[in-house]
């Protein structure tokens, strides 16, 4: 039996740190979903964690300086695509956030981001002392 051939590819973006740009996001995914036939079944949750990763840089990391930048890169195997998405601000300590969904704080109008970067992405890590979150999604979710 022959071993599928690994497809494997990087490739990079970099912007500024303003809150505008949030909106090249979505084209970047459509563009490397649809460039590997990835199934649209995971579009939406690579979507909202790409999203919220760099919306959290920008203002969380970067503290929106637009001096600052915000660096994403992706790398696609036979198995997983894998996002990678860094700031160039002081970082954080991702394990001691507040839970969202204590009561106390449900109604507070921040805070869910990296709770739903953690509920979407199939593998999430943070790096480079939280400066750098990288996140994964199986191409063929079963």
């Amino acid at each position: 039996m022959q071993t599928p051939q690994t497809i494997e590819e990087k490739d990079t973006m970099n912007f500024s740190s303003e809150p505008h740009n949030i909106a090249l996001i979505e084209p970047l995914v459509t563009s490397v979903l649809e460039k590997y036939s990835i199934s649209n079944e995971i579009f939406g949750n690579v979507l909202v964690a790409i999203t919220e990763a760099t919306n959290n840089a920008i203002q969380h990391g970067n503290k929106q300086d637009p001096k600052k930048k915000v660096h994403i890169s992706y790398t696609v195997d036979n198995e997983m695509i894998r996002f990678t998405i860094q700031d160039e601000g002081q970082g954080f300590n991702p394990d001691v956030l507040p839970d969202p969904t204590d009561p106390e704080n449900i109604e507070k109008p921040h805070g869910r981001g990296v709770f739903l970067m953690r509920r979407l992405a199939d593998s999430i890590s943070f790096e480079e002392n939280g400066t750098r979150v990288c996140l994964g999604f199986k191409i063929n979710p079963s």
